[in-house]
């Protein structure tokens, strides 16, 4: 199974639109965002755009709308985390997050194997104790190149897409 990880789309939604496609076609079924979709409205693309499940925790430039629960109920493929998520995937306990340094202090906690991160919009991964910390850059082409993670669970390999090159 492959898992697409983004962050800090910041209402980016041609290069959120790339994303997904790609996600189309390479037949990935699950989006972790590490924060920073930075509106509803970017929430709404998201969902129109792919059929698949969405996990999404909070950033910092994410703003007041999108941060109101009352409409969470709405997003049926969406699970909204407001401070950090974490789930089990193909048996592997995952976590992330929109900041560095909550994922450094998530990952020395030794509960999971894998966690990421954003925020700094660049692509990043290093290992501490058992735990691996993956930045996947930002979509929204900020400071960085646009970029994107993709988690192939099988056999435990991450690649870092590069959207300019996408189709």
């Amino acid at each position: 199974m492959k898992i697409a990880i983004i962050s800090d789309v910041h209402n980016n939604e041609v290069n959120l639109k790339k994303v997904l496609d790609y996600c189309g076609r390479e037949g990935i079924k699950t989006v972790i965002c590490c924060g920073d979709l930075a509106s509803a409205e970017t929430l709404d693309f998201l969902n129109a755009n792919f059929s698949g499940i969405i996990h999404y925790t909070f950033g910092n430039a994410d703003n007041d709308q999108l941060r109101n629960f009352e409409h969470a109920g709405e997003y049926k493929k969406t699970k909204i985390y407001e401070k950090f998520g974490e789930a089990e995937i193909a048996g592997i306990k995952i976590a992330f997050v929109h900041y560095p340094d909550s994922a450094k202090k998530l990952c020395e906690t030794g509960k999971y194997t894998f966690v990421f991160h954003g925020h700094t919009h660049k692509p990043w991964m290093e290992k501490i104790k058992n735990c691996i910390i993956l930045n996947p850059g930002n979509v929204a082409g900020e400071i960085y190149p646009p970029t994107f993670a993709v988690w192939d669970t099988e056999n435990g390999k991450f690649d870092l897409v590069r959207i300019h090159n996408l189709k």
